[in-house]
């Protein structure tokens, strides 16, 4: 059984820095083939995509976060991370790793999902 388990969250004041941090387990396959996703999700808004990765370290960023946001994973500890600087009171959302081997990207319909953790950013 597939689990996602993100940590990392926490409030910041504007400008700040976080790191989110997913870790992987009960993959039927090698952890290094699946598609990683960093998505959020604010209270009254749909899910949006914010980072994503693929097997070959290639990376997609939405354009809010582009020079921000930092996407990376370590395959042999099945972990995904998301380095996330100078943080904005509009980052604020829970935040949401995903998994699938299909390359969905930034589109939020990866298969496999965590819970989230919470970011707060106050200006």
């Amino acid at each position: 059984q597939v689990q996602l388990v993100e940590s990392g969250g926490g409030s910041v004041q504007s400008g700040g820095s976080l790191r989110l941090s997913c870790a992987a387990s009960g993959f039927t396959t090698f952890y290094s083939a699946y598609y990683m996703g960093w998505f959020r999700q604010a209270p009254g808004k749909e899910r949006e995509g914010v980072a994503a990765i693929d097997s070959g370290r290639s990376t997609s960023y939405a354009d809010s976060v582009k020079g921000r946001f930092t996407i990376s994973r370590d395959n042999a500890k099945k972990t995904l991370y998301l380095q996330m600087n100078s943080l904005k009171a509009e980052d604020t959302a829970m935040y949401y790793c995903a998994a699938d081997v299909i390359d969905w990207w930034l589109v939020p319909k990866y298969n496999y999902w965590g819970q989230g953790t919470q970011v707060t950013v106050s200006s």
